[in-house]
């Protein structure tokens, strides 16, 4: 989908499991499908904002919302890039990249969420993967970081895999009660260790403009 006044809508990684594809109004509506079908098990929330309790089409349109917002927000002060996670032409689910003021600090966070059908594959680690190339090798990062509630063993389980160090554990608000988020980071020296040359990029010289890097 190219476009010259936004070209972010180019910007890709690719495994040779999956892509990432930054997310169009298009593949929006697929991962809200997927979303529809469940991302996690109801008793518990993986999330810092549990939009997946809202009920359809609500959850749908709200998401819609957050999708549209960070799009239009998007400026080098501060950013998030949603990306589909695609597999065989099909999204199955979200991962994104955000940062505050990255042209200085060049400090970048994720998140995701897979379709239920698709956990215990381990492409939770292969898409974390894609994300960090974006942000390390793409837009030069030097900094990475990432959270997770204490009881959330998919995510820590990826973290830890790919050595992130944890930095802090505190007290947030999970659906209306105090729980304990984790926190970890990863450095570039880090990175340099574990990097992979077989997930490529495409569109990160413009991305890299947009973002004024």
């Amino acid at each position: 989908m190219g476009n010259d006044h936004w070209p972010l809508f180019d910007l890709e990684a690719r495994t040779p499991r999956l892509t990432l594809r930054y997310l169009d109004d298009e593949l929006a509506a697929q991962t809200l499908e997927i979303a529809a079908q469940g991302v996690h098990d109801p008793r518990t929330m993986p999330f810092t904002i549990p939009w997946t309790d809202f009920d359809s089409p609500e959850m749908e349109q709200e998401a819609m919302r957050f999708y549209w917002r960070s799009r239009a927000e998007t400026r080098p002060a501060a950013w998030r890039l949603l990306h589909a996670v695609i597999i065989d032409g099909r999204a199955i689910g979200v991962a994104d990249l955000f940062a505050t003021n990255f042209p200085v600090l060049r400090d970048f966070e994720t998140g995701s969420c897979l379709g239920r059908a698709f956990h215990g594959q381990g492409l939770g680690k292969e898409l974390r993967m894609a994300a960090l190339t974006i942000g390390f090798d793409g837009l030069g990062a030097e900094l990475a970081r990432t959270a997770a509630w204490h009881d959330n063993a998919p995510s820590l389980g990826v973290t830890r895999s790919l050595g992130y160090e944890q930095i802090a554990r505190g007290r947030e608000l999970r659906r209306g009660e105090p729980d304990d988020m984790l926190r970890f980071r990863m450095d570039r020296a880090h990175w340099a260790t574990i990097r992979r040359d077989d997930i490529t990029l495409h569109g990160v010289d413009r991305a890299r403009e947009f973002l004024g890097v």
